[in-house]
C-alpha cells in the first residue's frame, strides 16, 4: 500500500501542471493576442506583400506578372537611387553626430535640479510636440526669400546684404534641412539621455569627487560608460530615422535643387507614384530594409 501511494504521489508531482498554471498560461496568451494580431496585420502581412511585389512586374493598373529577379537587377542601373544612397549616408552621418552632440549637451545642462531648470527642460522639449510636416512648413516659410522674416532680419542687422539662398544650392539646402531636424528632435533626444543620466547613482559621482576626480574625468570615466545603453538607443533611433528620411526633403526642399536632396525613400516614392512601377519600388524597399536591419544589428553588436 505504501509503495502504491508513493508512486501515485510521484505521478501527481511529475504529471500535468495544475489547473492554476494552465489558466495563467492561457491568460498570458490572451494578453499577447491583440498585440500579435496588430503586428501581424500591420507589419508581417505588408512585409510579405512587398517581398512578393518585388518579384513581379506590378503596374498600378493591370495584372501582375512574375519577372524575378529583373526588379532587383534594374536597381544598379538607376543612377538616381545610387546618388540618393550616397546623399542619405552623408545626411545620416552629419545629422547623427550633430544631433547626438547637441542632445547630450542639453541633457547635461539641465541634469541637476536647480531653480528654473524645469522651464528650460520644457522649452528644449517643446519643438518635439510640433508635427514634422508642420515644422518643415514653418522652416520653409521662415527661410523663404520672398516672404520669410529671416532675410529681412539679417539685412537689418547688417549680417548680409543680399538674400541668402537657404534652399537654392545643394549645400545650403542640406544644412538648412539639418537645422530643421536639430530644432525638431534635439529636445526629444535630450529627454532620452536625461532619463539615462538620472539613472546613474549620485553616490558614484560623490565617490569620484572624494577621490579627487575632475569634471572631465567624471564625464569620460563615469558618465559616458554608464550612459552607453541610453546612447545606443538614441543612436539607433537617430540613424534609423535619418536613413528613412522623407518628410523634411519632400516638403522642405522637394528633392531640389537638381535632385541634390533626394533621399532613398523619395526614390521609392517617385518610382511608385510617378513612374507607377510598384514592383521596382517594392524591390528598392526590400533592399533598403535589408540594409537597415544589417546596419542596426552591427550597431547593436558594437555598442553592446
Amino acid at each position: 500500500m505504501t509503495l502504491t501511494l508513493t508512486r501515485s504521489g510521484r505521478r501527481a508531482a511529475h504529471g500535468a501542471p495544475p489547473a492554476r498554471w494552465r489558466g495563467k498560461k492561457v491568460q498570458g496568451w490572451l494578453y499577447a493576442a491583440p498585440t500579435a494580431v496588430i503586428v501581424g496585420v500591420l507589419f508581417v502581412v505588408p512585409l510579405v506583400l512587398v517581398v512578393w511585389m518585388s518579384l513581379n512586374r506590378w503596374p498600378l493598373l493591370g495584372p501582375a506578372r512574375f519577372n524575378a529577379p529583373d526588379n532587383y537587377a534594374r536597381i544598379a542601373d538607376n543612377p538616381l537611387f545610387l546618388d540618393a544612397v550616397l546623399f542619405t549616408l552623408k545626411y545620416t552621418a552629419i545629422t547623427t553626430v550633430l544631433l547626438s552632440s547637441v542632445a547630450l549637451g542639453l541633457a547635461l545642462l539641465v541634469q541637476e535640479r536647480r531653480p528654473g531648470v524645469g522651464f528650460f527642460r520644457t522649452a528644449f522639449f517643446l519643438p518635439g510636440a510640433v508635427g514634422f510636416a508642420a515644422a518643415a512648413l514653418l522652416f520653409y516659410g521662415m527661410l523663404n526669400n520672398d516672404f520669410g522674416p529671416i532675410d529681412p532680419m539679417l539685412r537689418a542687422l547688417g549680417i548680409t546684404h543680399e538674400p541668402v539662398k537657404w534652399i537654392g544650392t545643394p549645400n545650403m539646402a542640406l544644412f538648412s534641412t539639418i537645422a530643421l531636424v536639430l530644432w525638431r528632435f534635439a529636445g526629444f533626444n535630450m529627454l532620452i539621455l536625461l532619463t539615462g543620466l538620472q539613472a546613474i547613482p549620485v553616490e558614484v559621482y560623490e565617490a569620484a569627487r572624494s577621490d579627487g576626480a575632475g569634471r572631465w574625468q567624471i564625464f569620460t570615466r563615469i558618465t559616458l560608460p554608464l550612459l552607453r545603453p541610453t546612447l545606443a538607443l538614441m543612436l539607433i533611433l537617430s540613424v534609423t530615422g535619418s536613413l528613412l528620411a522623407f518628410d523634411q526633403f519632400f516638403i522642405f526642399t522637394n528633392g531640389g535643387p537638381d535632385n541634390s536632396t533626394v533621399s532613398m525613400v523619395m526614390v521609392v516614392y517617385r518610382d511608385a507614384f510617378f513612374r507607377f512601377d510598384l514592383g521596382g519600388a517594392a524591390a528598392l524597399s526590400v533592399v533598403l530594409l535589408v540594409g537597415l536591419v544589417g546596419l542596426n544589428a552591427l550597431m547593436m553588436r558594437r555598442l553592446r
